[in-house]
């Protein structure tokens, strides 16, 4: 399933082959430091440009005897590259490789997250102007409370994922750095010149200042935004599983031929991609609790967050995509049921005009209880006898004798809920 939905780069991006590749990267990039400086003599840079490389199995294989992935991978970038090779991963400790490598991953992974944000940002957008004036009933703690309209729920969802792109953004500038300072960030035997530019080169900002490695506040803070963002997807999700209730029914998933939706039951058309992307926002939640417990590492460094970071960073950049992708596939697919929204607007009697009767009295001189007590006493007995709020209303002869014959004309105009949409529309995409 999560093939359907994710960009083939996005793993690819994640495979083994490529992730030694990017620690390749990022050591041909402090050799050309070190090139630059004068440090790597002409003939041996052009000897590790033209030879260096990597084979995945070899690596393994020396890994398997070795116990340390970036000996395994230097000793496997040796074997190509000869003796030009003693100058590669000069002055450099591992975490100097794997950290600037993951600065690499996470801002190339990243930036694939922010491009889903923006296809899915498009789509909403679109909805909310298509579906512009369309009256709703809006509902608080699951109860009809007063109109509202589906564009606006939906612009309402457009300026949350703007501020999940923000805040995405934001940790991916922040994670997208390297660090070329040696054992435990001295730069003892490598100078910081070397550093800044190789990250340089890689598209990073140098870390100010790291221990053996970049603090994991930064990767914390990247995955606690995915986390954040899933908490949105969900939001929208239940939104559209809740409209989906066959009580309901104001939306519907598409729905393909040949689909089916129940092996017992043949009628069955259930809200499958919005529970499943309720789900995975779950995962994304509970890798970012795993990336904040790696922030407390022992002194300069240890590599209990190694182990998490193989697992959550593919996991999280991945499922992110993927949840992007298949919600937008889903708005795109959604059918909005128009008659419906009508249908339930009014199944509650019209009570959702009882704030403008209760402000009308007010504004007649009626205080404040006496007005609230007199409007719920008509509307309790509406949703018992199941009558209509405004003939109710105007039938009985006090709230007449209260509000006259102008107001009574002018308060029960549905299209009073919406007259600041537009101003709203406006705040939300300009003008």
């Amino acid at each position: 399933m999560i093939e359907r939905y994710t960009r083939p780069e996005m793993g690819r991006l994640w495979s083994l082959e490529n992730r030694f590749r990017v620690w390749l990267e990022v050591e041909l990039a402090v050799c050309e430091a070190w090139h630059a400086l004068g440090e790597i003599p002409q003939a041996d840079m052009e000897s590790i440009r033209q030879k260096a490389d990597i084979d995945v199995t070899r690596i393994l294989e020396h890994e398997e005897r070795t116990r340390h992935d970036v000996i395994a991978f230097l000793t496997n970038v040796e074997e190509f590259v000869g003796p030009s090779a003693r100058f590669i991963h000069l002055g450099c400790t591992s975490s100097d490789i794997v950290d600037t490598a993951n600065g690499v991953l996470l801002k190339r992974s990243g930036e694939m997250v922010l491009a889903g944000l923006d296809k899915l940002l498009d789509v909403l957008k679109r909805m909310a102007q298509d579906n512009r004036g369309r009256l709703c009933m809006g509902r608080t703690h699951g109860v009809h409370a007063e109109p509202t309209s589906f564009g606006l729920k939906m612009a309402g969802f457009y300026a949350e994922f703007s501020r999940h792109r923000q805040r995405v953004a934001r940790a991916v500038e922040n994670a997208a750095v390297g660090k070329i300072s040696g054992a435990v960030g001295t730069y003892a035997y490598v100078p910081p010149e070397i550093e800044s530019r190789a990250c340089a080169l890689l598209g990073l900002t140098a870390d100010p200042i790291s221990t053996q490695i970049v603090q994991r506040d930064r990767y914390a803070e990247f995955f606690t935004a995915l986390g954040v963002m899933g908490g949105g997807v969900e939001r929208l999700c239940l939104e559209l599983r809740h409209l989906q209730r066959t009580e309901v029914l104001e939306v519907e998933e598409g729905f393909g031929k040949g689909q089916k939706g129940s092996s017992a039951m043949p009628h069955k058309k259930n809200p499958i991609s919005a529970e499943n992307l309720t789900g995975l926002s779950r995962l994304l939640r509970s890798n970012a609790l795993a990336a904040m417990e790696n922030q407390a590492l022992w002194h300069e460094r240890d590599i209990s967050h190694s182990s998490v970071e193989r697992v959550i960073m593919p996991d999280s950049t991945i499922l992110a995509d993927y949840m992007l992708s298949r919600l937008a596939g889903l708005l795109s697919g959604l059918r909005v049921i128009p008659e419906n929204m009508e249908r339930n607007l009014w199944s509650s009697y019209g009570l959702f005009f009882s704030q403008a009767v209760l402000l009308a009295l007010i504004e007649g001189g009626m205080e404040r209880q006496k007005a609230y007590e007199a409007v719920q006493r008509i509307a309790m007995d509406c949703w018992t006898q199941k009558k209509n709020f405004p003939e109710a209303v105007r039938h009985d002869s006090a709230m007449s004798a209260a509000l006259g014959p102008k107001a009574l004309e002018s308060l029960f105009d549905p299209a009073n809920f919406l007259k600041y949409e537009d101003m709203i529309l406006k705040r939300v995409f300009g003008s």
